[in-house]
């Protein structure tokens, strides 16, 4: 007789998965609804200069001593003397109407600077901004103290020494963002500076248009001697007394233990350089063939220069690597300053020149032609003296070697028109480029690893058959993999995505997105890749089951706490279903709110614990402490609470993950009915009492996969091996029955014998 209830339950999951596919299409229109609604609003925005938005803020007389007024905002250049009564004490501006500084978030980030007559900033103050970290972590107190303390900054030094005159102070947790305010102040003080000609810049050389190029026909060949004499080669020459006696006046009393040893007028280093693509300097150093191999390797628009060395320092460093940066010498000139990689470097055999001295390095390096080195005009190499202090710790002095080609290497052009240019966009984005390459070139051994994770983690998804065969060493695969998460990715990186992150691109694609500004954190942007990626094949759990840092914190404390026998509590599956919607309310909530006002959202966006728990590592005021700590509390008796019920970046990319093109975990038909083994052990009640999975909730921890093939838990792989030992029984029982009969023509067959 059929089974009569089975029939008529069975349209019950169909009209329960058209429902929670009716309820995903509503959150998806009303996410899109609400971002064109956004867009709206922003787009109907007045366009305000900057420096007028601000300059009624702070009063003269606050902003600088003795000042009573500002004067009229200027017509050419986007700035207001600062005035007492009628004498000049400066000039007042913004950043952002010099050089782009836009940060982490994706808006601006302001400050106001006042500048003297002689490039001397008088102040720095930060108006506005809407930085995450600065909002909701760091005290916006501390941020603004350092904005204070460019005040006395010299723009002139700055200028000569390629940005690079000034100590940057890094404060731990908002690297990006103090990078960003410190490249803007002073590259904005150098474009006003030479703008009004304050301190002599406006007549810089190395600011003026060409006035000589290299005369390529000059190939006399001279030798060392001559060369050194005339400033072909110039040398930089450091001995064991004098570099011991600059450490000492450092004042640092551990350089003392780590003195260099040797008598003082030992050579320390011995260091000389020239400019080998004038055709007489390279011939008479390297010779034709060495110098005819030059030729061919430089690219139009290159040059390059000859250094060599002696001495107990060398000026390439012993850390040096294939595929790494030469990080003891940089050529600085002017503005623009150039460390060369393994790729644009070559050895050189010997000085071609006889009465040349014995060195034990010789290189030659190659500069771009995209660098914006000027041959004819001075530059420098700045060599950096270490010292190790500590195990890690290192103390550091910078040599500069100046060079400047002798005249008769030259040929004279016409003089240009003049031409006065204060930015061009062109100018500000190469700029903005060259700060995240930097960036991103500093956290190499970072991005490798975070690259490996993802490597790793994709194979288990491909591959989760064979992965998660062997139930023991699964499960220590994944608690090893989220311990890395949580201390790498996590407390080491802040390497933490955030439901601000988002709120800030949707700005960002309305107000004018740019790549750089989410190109400053190089792991949160692969991160947030591997993101868009995973949402398509495995939903929102690539991420938040595997690479999230707070996840990763909650399931591990949580191990933790079932290892000392805490009971666990299993919530009734109606209630259960009924919390599911809350994260998706404030996610939605804070959206709503961003649409008004970035700040307000990003201040409530504190209901996300990340940044206590992850960024700052609980250093942080009380109630933030008490919020995190009761959160986790809670996934210690119910698994993952945060992330079930109240996490708003999950429900963000919950939405978009019900378009995954592919559902990878393999289930049985009895799933569900009657089994319930995998409802009953999902750590996050994602699978219903029906046996359907919810993509909204399932983390992707692959437990269900496990219990698929396991041979104690899952009734149906238990039936499968019953059948095969009771098959396996059966054949060797008849196998002893045939046995008895040795002339029976069955047992002659298995023995390979015909009976006729």
């Amino acid at each position: 007789m059929p089974d009569c209830s089975a029939t008529l339950l069975s349209p019950l999951p169909r009209v329960q998965s058209l429902f929670q596919r009716a309820r995903a299409a509503s959150l998806t229109a009303l996410f899109c609804l609400a971002f064109v609604l956004a867009s709206v609003l922003a787009s109907t925005a007045q366009a305000q200069s900057i420096l007028e938005k601000f300059i009624t803020d702070i009063p003269a007389s606050e902003f600088i001593e003795g000042a009573t007024a500002y004067g009229e905002i200027r017509d050419d250049v986007p700035v207001a003397p600062i005035l007492n009564g009628s004498d000049l004490l400066g000039y007042a501006y913004i950043t952002s109407d010099f050089v782009s500084t836009t940060g982490y978030s994706g808006k601006p980030i302001h400050v106001m600077v006042a500048i003297d007559p002689d490039a001397k900033i008088l102040r720095a103050e930060l108006v506005k901004h809407s930085e995450p970290i600065v909002l909701i972590g760091i005290p916006d107190s501390k941020i603004k103290a350092l904005t204070e303390s460019y005040k006395g900054i010299d723009i002139v030094a700055e200028a000569a020494a390629g940005g690079s005159a000034h100590d940057l102070e890094i404060i731990s947790g908002a690297t990006v963002t103090i990078m960003i305010i410190d490249d803007s102040i002073v590259r904005s003080g150098l474009k006003v500076s030479r703008a009004l000609g304050l301190g002599g810049l406006a007549n810089d050389d190395a600011e003026s248009g060409p006035t000589h190029v290299l005369n390529m026909d000059e190939r006399s060949i001279n030798d060392w001697a001559t060369m050194s004499g005339d400033g072909t080669i110039r040398r930089l020459t450091i001995d064991v007394g004098q570099i011991n006696a600059a450490f000492e006046a450092t004042g640092d009393p551990r350089v003392l233990k780590y003195a260099e040893k040797g008598d003082p007028e030992d050579t320390y280093i011995d260091m000389h350089t020239a400019l080998v693509s004038a055709p007489s300097i390279g011939l008479s150093l390297m010779g034709p063939n060495e110098y005819g191999n030059l030729e061919d390797w430089l690219e139009e628009g290159e040059e390059a220069i000859l250094i060599v060395g002696r001495g107990i320092y060398s000026f390439k460093g012993s850390g040096f690597v294939r595929g790494g940066i030469f990080d003891r010498i940089q050529l600085i000139q002017g503005d623009i300053s150039v460390r060369f990689h393994d790729r644009q470097h070559r050895r050189l055999g010997s000085i071609a020149a006889p009465d040349a001295p014995s060195f034990t390095e010789l290189d030659v390096f190659k500069i771009p032609a995209d660098a914006g080195f000027d041959p004819t005009k001075p530059w420098r190499i700045q060599l950096l003296a270490q010292r190790a202090v500590g195990p890690v710790e290192k103390s550091f002095l910078t040599y500069d070697l100046g060079y400047i080609i002798p005249d008769q290497y030259l040929t004279p052009l016409a003089p240009p028109a003049p031409a006065v240019e204060i930015s061009t966009p062109d100018d500000d984005q190469a700029a903005r480029a060259e700060l995240w390459q930097r960036i991103w070139k500093s956290k190499t051994l970072e991005i490798g690893i975070l690259v490996g994770m993802l490597v790793v983690l994709t194979g288990v998804f491909f591959f989760q058959t064979q992965a998660t065969r062997n139930a023991r060493a699964f499960y220590w695969f994944r608690m090893g993999f989220l311990v890395v998460t949580l201390v790498f990715l996590g407390w080491s990186q802040n390497a933490q995505l955030s439901v601000v992150n988002l709120m800030a691109l949707g700005q960002s694609l309305v107000t004018g997105f740019t790549w750089d500004a989410f190109l400053m954190d190089p792991l949160v942007f692969i991160l947030w890749t591997s993101v868009a990626v995973t949402l398509l094949f495995w939903g929102r759990g690539g991420f938040c089951g595997w690479l999230c840092p707070f996840g990763a914190l909650q399931e591990l404390s949580n191990q933790i706490a079932r290892f000392f026998k805490v009971p666990q509590w299993t919530l009734p599956w109606g209630l259960h279903e009924r919390l599911w919607p809350i994260k998706y309310i404030i996610f939605l909530g804070l959206f709503g709110v961003s649409i008004v006002s970035i700040p307000l959202a990003e201040q409530l966006a504190e209901v996300e614990p990340f940044k206590t728990s992850i960024i700052l590592k609980f250093v942080r005021s009380w109630p933030y402490v008490l919020f995190a700590t009761v959160i986790l509390g809670l996934g210690l008796f119910v698994e993952r609470f945060y992330c079930r019920y109240l996490c708003p970046l999950g429900a963000a990319l919950a939405i978009p993950g019900r378009l995954r093109m592919f559902d990878w975990l393999k289930r049985y038909k009895e799933c569900g009915n009657p089994c319930q083994t995998c409802a009953n052990e999902c750590f996050v009640q994602a699978i219903h009492p029906t046996g359907e999975i919810n993509p909204n909730e399932c983390l992707s921890c692959l437990h269900c996969q496990v219990l698929y093939q396991d041979d104690q838990k899952c009734p149906v792989v238990i039936k499968k091996v019953k059948r095969r030992a009771k098959m396996a029984k059966g054949s060797a029982a008849d196998g002893e029955t045939l046995g008895r009969f040795p002339d029976h023509p069955n047992t002659l067959a298995s023995k390979g014998e015909n009976h006729v």
